[in-house]
């Protein structure tokens, strides 16, 4: 059995730079990952099959339109006598949560399958699957903070946050992208104002990136406040917790982080959410 973990895609930013003339809303983002996440395994075999269990796994779905099925076979298309197998999906992420649940377990799905083929993760099929798969999909494939922009497909070299401390805060409110993107109003070939992305370094320190950070946005945010009004909640408690050093909603939502000094602030700030909301979804992280 191979196994490996499917991380959380947080959005540290995210501008939308208009509507592409394929339909397409063009994106600059700063993608980081959590440690928090669903886990994948696979037993190679002839026959492709999914078993998923987990406190999430109920709105997961294991038919056809589940991302690691769809993943898998497209891959099988691509490549024939791809050898697949069973799939287990321990599903603990929030779905529909702008945390790209579905897309990690995808590229999960690729990289086992590449393993269990000996294929190159950079293999050219493998990446044209995981952007035809869905957007967030190749960013997923190899989870370190990098630059994402376009429609998902053209990616910055891998960046070294330093210790970034956090909170992920989902208030249970599912988010429908479509209609988070449908709200900006955008008609094809349409551009959008808005200040220029700050530049990353590739190794900043927590001050140099947090005053980058600071100067950027979620442009959707708005858009999925209107659709879900809890995520103003959630980014009220989090932007009040004590030694937080910046607030924002991560891809179309629900899902908020919150980034801190020092892990013990970040404990501290997730122990009295709990306690006020015991209902909402919250981990501590270190995002990488």
């Amino acid at each position: 059995m191979l196994t490996t973990r499917a991380p959380a895609k947080i959005n540290l930013t995210l501008h939308v730079l208009g509507r592409r003339e394929d339909g397409y809303h063009a994106l600059e983002s700063l993608v980081a990952f959590s440690g928090a996440g669903d886990t994948l395994s696979l037993t190679p075999g002839d026959a492709l099959s999914l078993d998923v269990s987990g406190p999430t796994s109920s709105a997961a779905g294991v038919g056809a339109d589940n991302l690691v099925l769809r993943a898998a076979r497209r891959l099988a298309e691509e490549i024939k006598g791809l050898r697949l197998g069973r799939f287990r999906l321990e599903k603990r992420l929030p779905v529909a949560a702008g945390i790209g649940g579905g897309s990690s377990d995808a590229a999960a799905a690729l990289r086992l399958l590449a393993k269990a083929n000996q294929l190159a993760l950079d293999d050219p099929r493998i990446r044209e699957v995981a952007r035809a798969v869905g957007s967030d999909v190749p960013v997923c494939l190899d989870p370190r903070a990098r630059m994402m922009r376009g429609a998902g497909e053209t990616l910055g070299e891998p960046i070294r946050l330093p210790l970034l401390p956090a909170v992920l805060l989902n208030p249970g409110a599912p988010v429908a992208t479509g209609p988070v993107f449908a709200a900006l109003g955008l008609q094809q070939g349409a551009l959008r104002d808005g200040a220029a992305h700050a530049d990353i370094a590739v190794r900043p320190g927590a001050d140099e990136l947090l005053a980058a950070l600071a100067k950027g946005r979620n442009d959707l945010e708005d858009a999925a406040c209107l659709q879900a009004p809890v995520i103003v909640d959630a980014l009220a408690m989090l932007r009040g917790a004590r030694g937080c050093r910046l607030a924002r909603m991560s891809g179309s939502g629900a899902t908020c982080f919150a980034l801190f000094s020092t892990r013990r602030e970040a404990v501290r700030a997730a122990s009295v959410i709990r306690a006020q909301h015991p209902g909402w979804w919250v981990k501590t992280a270190v995002l990488r």
